[in-house]
């Protein structure tokens, strides 16, 4: 089968950071090829490490019937060559049971390798939560990258980033439920107060059981983390709620009537009358109620 070739696709001219005057003369050195799918090994420190089944299998039949319409990024190892930026590509093409792939050859050092796979993974939006949080750590830390910068570099918003990072905060058993896709980011996000790594999976584990919202989860992290202040609070919801109740019933009587609270969920309606012929009204109205 003819493997048909295309562009790139944006942003890998701006994955390399500018200014850096080595940039031109690799381009010089840029050449696209076929190259046997065999001599291709990918990336040690490729920042994505779960490949969906689904996911390769429809990009295999993709590819069986269009071809690879965008060639893998490489580099020269030896006897093989390194992919860089592809490996989805690559392993959807052998798949695909292809022979050879188109392929671009450029000349980085390691570290340009491990900026270029980070970033375009996370551009293009390959990553899991929890491996695209390590991709912007890492970046921050080997690259020296400030938020700013970065969120500039991935075209992310600053706030994305720093959420995204917070996750690394989570225990190891409570990532690995978001990295699989058994938790969802904004569910972990509200786990990251509760400092015991061991209750973090168990309230991780009842999310997933009981089908919690995340503002269920919230709620139930500020009980565990504050439960004076949460039932202090509820009850000054439950004074709101019983005014509210008040003030109708007084509507409805056209007197005085008092809710008095006691705990359980039980208490009294005390209805005030000011005379005998207020009484009647009262027992007339109550009367009517009852009747309708």
């Amino acid at each position: 089968m003819a493997v048909k070739r295309g562009g790139l696709g944006k942003g890998l001219d701006s994955l390399i950071p500018e200014g850096k005057t080595i940039i031109k003369e690799k381009e010089e050195k840029t050449r696209e090829q076929i190259v046997k799918i065999s001599k291709i090994e990918p990336n040690c420190e490729q920042p994505r490490k779960h490949f969906g089944e689904a996911e390769l299998n429809e990009l295999a039949e993709s590819i069986k019937q269009f071809g690879v319409l965008q060639p893998l990024l490489v580099k020269k190892n030896g006897e093989y060559y390194e992919i860089i930026a592809g490996e989805r590509r690559w392993r959807a093409a052998k798949l695909a049971g292809l022979k050879e792939v188109p392929v671009i050859i450029r000349e980085y050092t390691e570290k340009e390798i491990v900026e270029i796979a980070l970033i375009e993974n996370i551009q293009r939006e390959n990553l899991n939560p929890i491996e695209e949080a390590l991709a912007y750590s890492r970046l921050m830390t080997e690259f020296n990258m400030k938020q700013e910068e970065l969120a500039n570099r991935v075209a992310k918003n600053r706030t994305t980033i720093s959420n995204s990072i917070r996750l690394l905060k989570l225990g190891e058993k409570v990532r690995d439920m978001v990295a699989e896709g058994k938790l969802s980011a904004g569910h972990a996000r509200a786990l990251i107060d509760i400092e015991d790594s061991d209750l973090q999976y168990e309230i991780a584990m009842k999310i997933q059981q009981e089908q919690l919202s995340v503002r269920d989860v919230e709620r139930l992290v500020r009980q565990i983390k504050n439960p004076k202040k949460v039932v202090e609070k509820e009850k000054i919801e439950k004074s709101v709620i019983y005014k509210d109740l008040e003030e109708k019933m007084i509507a409805i009587m056209g007197t005085k009537v008092n809710i008095n609270q006691k705990t359980n969920s039980k208490g009294k309606i005390e209805i005030e009358y000011y005379s005998n012929g207020e009484l009647e009204r009262i027992f007339d109205l109550l009367m009517s109620i009852t009747q309708n």
